[in-house]
């Protein structure tokens, strides 16, 4: 018998009767299938509730939900069951998210009643979750006591207060003095970095009068930071302390006042019997802000330490700052001293090529440009403009024949997902369908997002992409979603229906129901206050919060607004864009203090959220086009001649 892969042949239940309706050329409900889809709604409900008398296991036995139903069974006897009985569920839905869920289910269940060999005899390594690890080490005291320590001390040194859960494996821990009075001291300055001042309080309570000199300078600098430089540099037993209370006090005397705090580091810092990883941080800490907040008077300094501390964000705001000092040997220097996997991006090939350029060596400019065209991004396609040639759009093709993709619609992952949907339980559907990605091979990944693809799932289709790590099947990446909606609202309000595509994609990537921790909703993230302005403005009727997630409206209010970003900025996509996500306010600012040419405007956008933004629309829209036109980029330009060459500065606002 041919091997078959779990993804396919596990947990496969009654096919006959369910096969019809999951085929994708026949309805996917069948009468039959409603009634069985009825029952198991009605007995997941009831076992949500452990309303056992409600379910009837003939009703749903061999509904491929049935183990959902089990599920809850199981759980409700928890801490009761017996691990066999946890590990034959996790057995029988080895395919399944079930299986993770009912061992983390087990794992707090049994680490709350202390039933800590139930907890190892089923556990499969650290699980995920501070409290379900904090039991998991717990249980693992007296097995592996030097991996639990390790795991313990770990979960002590943040800043925070942790879990009840927490609270055995720490007594333990400081019982048997692996977790001493040092971490106390650590945990205790971790937690005043971080605004806990409760939490700082209750660990100075655990210390012994010989902390009563760090306590008191500790006291002192959160009344004034500058007194740093006249405190004891020796502070706790053997100057155990110092280094914690010092990386403290100077990460708030940065952030308040960082050409103050470099001049009393550079005072204190020959003297200070601290540890180097302290040093660094401190360090990083004035560098990131000296460079953040462009204070020159620090620069000779951050040049100095930067070599040494090697960071690849420091670095990178290095050469930003280069940039806008039109630095061009400062540039190619702070390039050359990134690691070679940061360096291997076409964001810096392409300013490396730049500054060559600037300074001289065609030669080695063009080389640049070429590694930089290589990619398929922003300024892999700026530096395939500059050589003339076409973009490197790397577009991988995918094809099933029809017996392979009847296959797929019979996976059990497929059928509960299918069955899921039709129960209106999303969420679930959402987690059996991307578990199933994540567990695929590489083909049966491509398999899922065929099937999502012809089922119309444009948004679990795009997450599938990022799941299965498929970064080239652009054809799924890119989805000809909702696209007679674009075309029609990009020729109703004059906007490129392909920048349409383009934002949306990024916005929402196709979830018409998306929602943002801001407030922005749907397909193009419209906020519901710009949406009432919006449909003022169209004359029609406010859709309130949730009629803006019907997409139609939601594309026609998200073009009305780009269009209007479009006239304010003379029809500059890149400033438009900016706009659109950071607020038109912020960019006419912006453009107040630009560097004038269009690379370097979107390289200074001080927003790195924004800046991603712009160069993630610009560059989606060329390969909407692309793929709009078989897959060729020849003749597409992501920029248009004007936008390349205009000023970026205050002369770019219409009204002026």
């Amino acid at each position: 018998m041919r091997h078959r892969h779990p993804l396919m042949t596990r947990g496969v239940r009654r096919v006959g009767t369910l096969l019809a309706a999951l085929t994708l050329s026949l309805p996917l409900a069948l009468p039959l299938a409603q009634a069985d889809d009825r029952a198991l709604r009605e007995a997941l409900e009831a076992a949500r509730n452990q309303q056992w008398d409600r379910v009837d296991p003939a009703a749903i036995s061999g509904h491929p939900l049935a183990g959902y139903v089990e599920y809850h069974r199981l759980r409700g006897r928890l801490p009761q069951a017996e691990p066999g009985q946890i590990l034959a569920f996790i057995e029988r839905h080895a395919d399944s998210p079930l299986a993770g869920w009912m061992r983390g289910q087990a794992i707090a269940q049994y680490g709350y009643a202390r039933r800590y060999g139930s907890l190892l005899a089923v556990a499969d390594g650290v699980p995920e979750g501070t409290a379900r690890q904090c039991y998991y080490y717990a249980a693992l005291l007296g097995q592996d006591p030097r991996a639990a320590a390790e795991g313990g001390r770990e979960l002590w040194h943040v800043g925070r207060s942790q879990p009840d859960a927490c609270n055995p494996l720490f007594d333990t821990l400081r019982e048997r003095g692996e977790i001493t009075a040092v971490d106390v001291w650590e945990r205790k300055m971790l937690a005043w970095q971080a605004g806990e001042n409760g939490l700082a309080s209750y660990l100075g309570r655990l210390l012994d009068a010989r902390w009563d000199e760090a306590r008191a300078a500790a006291e002192r600098l959160q009344k004034d930071y500058a007194a740093v430089t006249r405190v004891p540099t020796c502070l706790g037993p053997e100057c155990r302390g110092s280094g914690a209370l010092f990386a403290a006090a100077m990460h708030g005397f940065t952030r308040a006042d960082t050409e103050a705090a470099l001049e009393a580091w550079r005072k204190i810092a020959p003297h200070l019997p601290i540890e180097a990883n302290h040093r660094d941080a401190i360090e990083r800490d004035l560098a990131f802000y000296s460079l953040v907040r462009d204070i020159r008077q620090n620069r000779g300094w951050t040049d100095e330490v930067l070599p040494r501390l090697a960071d690849a964000q420091l670095l990178e705001l290095r050469v930003r700052a280069a940039l806008a000092e039109r630095d061009w040997q400062g540039v190619v220097q702070w390039i050359e001293r990134m690691d070679g996997e940061t360096r291997d991006d076409s964001r810096w090939h392409y300013w490396y090529a730049r500054a060559q350029e600037r300074l001289g060596h065609d030669d080695v400019a063009r080389d640049a440009y070429a590694r930089a065209a290589e990619g398929r991004s922003f300024f892999g396609f700026i530096a395939a403009d500059r050589l003339g040639q076409p973009y490197a759009l790397n577009l991988e093709r995918n094809g099933f024949d029809d017996s392979f993709r009847e296959e797929v619609a019979r996976w059990p992952a497929v059928q509960r997902t299918e069955a899921l949907l039709r129960i209106d339980e999303t969420g679930l559907a959402a987690s059996e369908w991307y578990d199933a990605v994540a567990r695929a091979t590489p083909r049966e990944a491509r398999a899922l997002a065929d099937y999502a693809q012809r089922r119309g799932w444009h948004a679990k289709l795009v997450q599938t992409t990022i799941t299965g790590r498929m970064w080239d099947a652009l054809d799924w990446r890119f989805p000809e979603a909702y696209r007679e909606h674009f075309l029609h609202w990009g020729r109703m309000t004059g906007v490129d229906p392909y920048l349409l595509m383009g934002i949306a994609r990024r916005e929402s990537a196709y979830n018409p129901e998306a929602l943002s921790p801001a407030g922005a909703r749907g397909l193009m993230q419209v906020m519901p206050g710009t949406a009432t302005q919006l449909a003022r403005q169209l004359g029609i009727r406010d859709p309130g919060a949730y009629g803006v997630l019907d997409p139609e409206l939601n594309i026609r209010l998200g073009s009305t607004y780009i269009r209007d970003m479009l006239d304010r900025y003379s029809g500059n996509r890149l400033a438009a864009a900016a706009a659109y996500n950071a607020g038109p306010g912020r960019v006419d600012r912006w453009l107040a203090d630009a560097p004038e040419e269009f690379d370097l405007f979107v390289e200074s956008i001080p927003f790195r959220e924004t800046r991603n933004y712009v160069q993630a629309v610009l560059s989606y829209r060329a390969i909407f086009e692309s793929l709009a036109n078989g897959g060729d980029s020849r003749g597409v330009s992501m920029l248009t001649p004007t936008e390349k060459t205009m000023r970026y500065d205050r002369s770019l606002l219409a009204r002026n």
